[in-house]
Formats: C-alpha cells, sequence, structure tokens
C-alpha cells in the first residue's frame, strides 16, 4: 500500500497552541481523523490573524481549500496540547499551499503532519484569482 509522505518546510512562520477538547476524540479516546482537520482549520486562521488577513479577505479575495494530505504520526489524548506550526509556500498563479506540524507540548512527539492546497476565489464573481502579490511576498 503506498502511503502518503510529506515533506514539510525546515522553518515554520508562525506556532499556536491547540488544547484537544473532548469534542476531538473518536471512540478509541484518542484523536479522531475528523477533528484533525477542524484543528489544521483553527491553526490556518491564526496564521492568517497573525498577518492581518482571514480567509475571506486576502487582499480582497477569499480562499478555497482544493486539497489536503495528512499524516498521522502520533496518538493524542484529551488534555494534551499541541503546539502547531503553520507556513505558506508553493506559490503558483492561482495558489500555494500552507504546511503543519502538529506536536505534542508534554512529549514533543510529532501527532500530526499535513499540508493543504488553497486557491485564491473571489466570491464576487465566483471564479478562481490570483494569488495578490503583496499577500506572496510575504512569503518569499
Amino acid at each position: 500500500m503506498a502511503r502518503i509522505q510529506l515533506t514539510l518546510p525546515e522553518t515554520f512562520a508562525f506556532t499556536t497552541k491547540l488544547p484537544l477538547r473532548i469534542t476531538d476524540l473518536n471512540y478509541g479516546a484518542h484523536l479522531g481523523n475528523d477533528a484533525v482537520l477542524g484543528l489544521l482549520h483553527e491553526a490556518r486562521m491564526q496564521f492568517l490573524q497573525s498577518i492581518g488577513y482571514t480567509e475571506l479577505n486576502i487582499e480582497g479575495l477569499g480562499l478555497l481549500m482544493a486539497d489536503a494530505a495528512i499524516e498521522f504520526k502520533a496518538e493524542a489524548f484529551y488534555g494534551d496540547v499541541l503546539v502547531a506550526e503553520v507556513t505558506a509556500g508553493d506559490f503558483t498563479r492561482v495558489g500555494f499551499d500552507v504546511w503543519y506540524r502538529l506536536r505534542n507540548e508534554a512529549n514533543n512527539k510529532i501527532v500530526v503532519q499535513a499540508k493543504t492546497g488553497m486557491v485564491c476565489f473571489d466570491y464576487g464573481v465566483k471564479k478562481l484569482a490570483s494569488v495578490p502579490v503583496a499577500f506572496a511576498q510575504r512569503f518569499q
């Protein structure tokens, strides 16, 4: 079986802490795969906010998630605090990647590595749009 293998950047632009909630657990009493996308979303929102943007306003454009890849590396449990590291790169005409590393604050184990492909979208005309130069330049 072929497995997803992500190559993450060496450095991340942003770090935040995400305490695991009881609703993040599955019937195995550990972090559920369905909750991981929500944690990535929260980390991405905080990352964008830290540089003056939101998913609905990147220099006047919105963002859509085009794809996601997630590698599960270790379990996490209720009460654990995950340190989320986030950065952006690999810019194309209409999109870019956001990389994430979630590690357990208590033991420094990597719990999740992930990447989401984001595209810029003009909600007014319902079409893809070019990545704003001012936004892309922040990551060069």
